[in-house]
């Protein structure tokens, strides 16, 4: 309840964060019959990254304004580039970073829709506010684990969950996590669930990589970005997502993108990414691709 994602937004984190959900969305339209986008943390939707709060932690700095001036970027980079501008009418100096809730909706088609959790009252207000006009949008002031309960399986029974909560209590929201994944997995076995995570220490991750390869689920994706090596709880040393169920070639269409984020966002010599299938039908857990560290481009 003490999160404000405002001081974060746009930092490597989002950047890669949401290159993956611009994949799992376009993956969503690959089929005619509309689907349901629900995300548990939504926060306030849209950030200014000239507020106090975002200018106190200058995260967006070593992150999305790293890019808008990048060249040489492969496709998904570039339609995430495209949905910032989007969000910004063209101003090129990118005042406004997207959240996930915008990002959604921008890329929804007119049949599909979303139904936004946010538990702070204040954020779910800005979020309400910034949708208000939009039919498809449907905001919840509510817990979003609860939320999922309700929620799933939607009516349009395709879907997408994004759960992307603060972390306030650290390694203890991976348990969190774990449960309300396995009820609504059973209830709605066939949807496809992302989860965010942070990277600090890798033995915190670890267990939880665990307990998604015996979940029952037969596709499991990990996508990992590191900037530094994951072994210090004082610092944001990485970020990862996890897809239950993950769409058809997912893997092939995050892997260019992945691969160029160390050698935009790291710096030389500790930066690298990893993708691997936590799950896959038939076969043993196995990396995709484990990067070594990377030289990375000069900063712009």
């Amino acid at each position: 309840m003490n999160y404000r994602h405002a001081y974060h937004a746009g930092n490597f984190a989002d950047v890669m964060k949401h290159m993956v959900l611009v994949a799992l969305l376009d993956a969503m339209k690959q089929k005619a019959t509309p689907f349901c986008y629900i995300e548990t943390h939504a926060g306030s939707g849209r950030y200014d990254l000239r507020s106090v709060h975002a200018r106190k932690t200058a995260e967006a700095d070593d992150g999305v304004a790293r890019l808008k001036t990048a060249t040489g970027l492969p496709p998904l980079l570039w339609k995430w580039l495209d949905v910032v501008r989007a969000c910004n009418e063209g101003d090129e100096a990118f005042r406004y970073y997207p959240g996930s809730p915008w990002i959604a909706a921008h890329l929804m088609r007119p049949t599909d829709s979303a139904q936004l959790c946010e538990l702070h009252t204040e954020e779910a207000g800005k979020l309400r506010q910034l949708f208000h006009h939009d039919a498809r949008i449907h905001v919840h002031n509510r817990d979003g684990y609860e939320a999922m309960k309700a929620l799933v399986p939607p009516k349009e029974k395709r879907g997408l969950v994004l759960i992307d909560p603060p972390f306030e209590q650290q390694d203890a929201e991976f348990r969190t996590i774990e449960k309300a994944l396995k009820a609504a997995m059973e209830r709605w076995p066939t949807g496809i669930f992302a989860v965010w995570y942070p990277i600090k220490v890798r033995s915190h991750v670890q267990p939880f990589h665990r307990w998604l390869a015996k979940s029952g689920a037969k596709r499991v994706l990990a996508a990992e970005l590191l900037l530094h090596k994951d072994d210090s709880p004082l610092r944001l040393n990485g970020t990862g997502m996890v897809i239950v169920n993950a769409p058809w070639k997912l893997d092939d269409a995050l892997r260019d993108g992945l691969k160029m984020l160390p050698k935009l966002l790291g710096e030389p010599g500790e930066a690298e990414y990893r993708l691997t299938w936590l799950v896959e039908e038939g076969k043993d857990p196995t990396p995709v691709h484990v990067a070594h560290p990377m030289r990375s481009l000069p900063r712009r």
